[in-house]
């Protein structure tokens, strides 16, 4: 067995991260563009995210500048998004993930009338793909939620916002459904307890001493958003295909102490309880005990789980980029991650971020889903930041790269041999953009290179590097020429 003939081959990229154009043709603010740089982002923000209050919010609106707001700049996709879909045909790409950003539709998440201007945008960039016979996949809450939603309701705390949801959703459908087949609701789902900001809108102070009980809330107001989502998608657009996204912590014992062993299994039922909700309807017996145990008590109406269980996503998104470990003993060295900590694995490598390499736990991680849950797979995120340098002649060099992909490709080749039903792989990111947690351009991701720095000077002027020609000929070969 190898990979299926019409596998998708591609690349993800996220509106907040590559638009730019933050206040042009009616956009109206995200909580994307409060983010700041933070180039040296410590552990303990890594392990919290939980740093926003309402006077950075108040500042951050009122300073209307890019200057410390990165991703209100981002590469400029909004204007190069021809020059850079060239790029990525020119690579083979057969498909392309990317979000839409919900307040460049609703500004505000709540009027009547869409924005125009976004919706054409858009439809432009669909076209735009289907001319050079890209395939996307679209989701549609990627870390870029409506700021005014936040500020008014402290985001997903509140449930209006499933209405407010879902009304952006079933417009997009009706716009696009005849370029999108397949879809995706929110980007790494079970990342609100993270980044409750980031995910959800929600301004911890605003919640008192119960953040915890807001961020449970917020989760299930998210869950019944997407299964509703999931009901309109196969409603309005025939043959439409509605996924759940999870951030894939796959996570080891740091020893074989019993305790270790403990902390991984619990760190990996609750992972996968996200998508467990999305995919089998249903929240698990183990996840309510935990709820109750922790005295959370969720709101909900009297068809929210009739809802959950009619309406389950058709497949599973994930993005893999380290595995992690637990562990008991307090002295072990922490590392940071994607967005998340963990007791650093001594037989692993590391990224100039302190992230770990795994490629083998990309393998275990195909599996472990598969079996679990026996629904389509894709891997919608896989990849790592570096420094590149650009040579005299203009060439970059980046065997680093190379060899990461290289050898996480050649394990999900095996896990596709194992039997796992894969349907496509989009690398994080297939250009160089702004990092989602230290807001950097300078922790590089793509084949494709950007001139900007830090501060936003450059050119923005695209090269290829030498994995850009190393990515064409696997995808040419579907997979088969690793070398």
């Amino acid at each position: 067995m190898s990979f299926r003939e019409d596998f998708l081959w591609g690349g993800a990229i996220a509106a907040n991260q590559v638009e730019g154009a933050w206040n042009l043709d009616g956009k109206g603010m995200s909580v994307a563009d409060i983010a700041s740089f933070k180039p040296n982002l410590s552990i303990e923000d890594y392990a919290g995210h939980n740093t926003i209050t309402n006077q950075m919010i108040a500042d951050a609106i009122e300073d209307q500048t890019t200057s410390i707001y990165p991703k209100r700049r981002g590469i400029d996709f909004y204007h190069h998004y021809p020059e850079d879909i060239a790029l990525f045909a020119e690579m083979g790409f057969k498909t392309l993930r990317l979000s839409i950003a919900w307040s460049r539709i609703f500004p505000n998440g709540e009027e009547e009338v869409p924005n125009e201007k976004g919706l054409a945008f858009y439809e432009n960039v669909f076209k735009e793909l289907k001319k050079c016979n890209i395939e996307p996949i679209v989701t549609l809450s990627h870390y870029e939620m409506p700021l005014a939603l936040s500020t008014k309701y402290n985001g997903w705390v509140d449930r209006r916002l499933i209405d407010c949801f879902v009304n952006y959703a079933k417009v997009c459908f009706e716009r696009f459904g005849k370029y999108v087949k397949y879809w995706l609701t929110f980007n790494e789902i079970d990342s609100v307890g993270r980044h409750p900001f980031t995910t959800a809108g929600i301004i911890p102070e605003n919640c008192g001493d119960r953040l915890e009980q807001a961020v449970y809330q917020a989760l299930h107001h998210q869950y019944v958003a997407a299964a509703l989502a999931t009901k309109d998608c196969h409603e309005l657009i025939p043959g439409s295909q509605m996924g759940c996204m999870l951030t894939k912590l796959t996570t080891y014992p740091n020893t074989c102490h019993p305790a270790d062993v403990e902390l991984a299994l619990l760190s990996n039922l609750n992972n996968h309880a996200h998508a467990d909700i999305q995919i089998c309807g249903e929240y698990p017996p183990l996840y309510q005990a935990q709820l109750k145990a922790k005295g959370i008590q969720l709101t909900m109406e009297p068809d929210d789980l009739k809802i959950l269980k009619a309406h389950t996503a058709d497949y599973l998104a994930f993005s893999y980029y380290m595995s992690r470990t637990e562990s008991a003993d307090p002295e072990k060295e922490i590392t940071s991650g994607n967005t998340v900590t963990g007791v650093k694995n001594p037989y692993l490598e590391s990224t100039e971020w302190g992230w770990q390499i795994d490629p083998v736990g990309l393998r275990v991680s195909l599996l472990e889903l598969y079996d679990r849950y026996r629904v389509p797979l894709i891997i919608v995120e896989n990849g790592m930041g570096a420094k590149d340098t650009v040579e005299e002649d203009g060439s970059i060099h980046d065997p680093y790269r190379i060899n990461y992909f290289r050898e996480h490709l050649s394990e999900m080749k095996k896990a596709v041999e194992m039997g796992v039903d894969l349907f496509g792989y989009t690398s994080w990111a297939p250009i160089d953009l702004i990092s989602v947690s230290t807001s950097q351009m300078s922790k590089r991701y793509g084949f494709i290179y950007v001139d900007q720095e830090d501060d936003g000077s450059g050119s923005l002027k695209r090269s290829k590097k030498d994995s850009f020609y190393w990515y064409k000929q696997v995808i040419a070969s579907n997979g088969e020429d690793l070398e």
